[in-house]
């Protein structure tokens, strides 16, 4: 059940970081999908010291969509060269 619960929330946390990124046409599901999971990722040792066994709060779904937007951003950096 846990990775399906990943799966799901790291849908809608890639979905509205593509959203606010203004990349949601050049992206599918699957990679709203991995946005999300390596955004929450990386938002965890961010801000989190590196830990991701928090659980589901707001706290960290706002920590995870944060990491998602900087991931996002850094991938635009480095495909054209400016952040949106």
């Amino acid at each position: 059940m846990g990775i399906i619960l990943w799966l799901v929330v790291g849908g809608i946390i890639g979905w509205l970081a593509s959203m606010v990124m203004r990349t949601d046409a050049q992206q599918g599901i699957l990679l709203n999908i991995v946005v999300g999971i390596v955004g929450a990722f990386v938002g965890g040792l961010i801000f989190s010291g590196g830990s991701i066994n928090e659980g589901l709060t707001l706290y960290s779904f706002l920590v995870s969509l944060v990491g998602a937007i900087i991931l996002l951003a850094i991938v635009n950096l480095v495909r054209r060269g400016s952040v949106r």
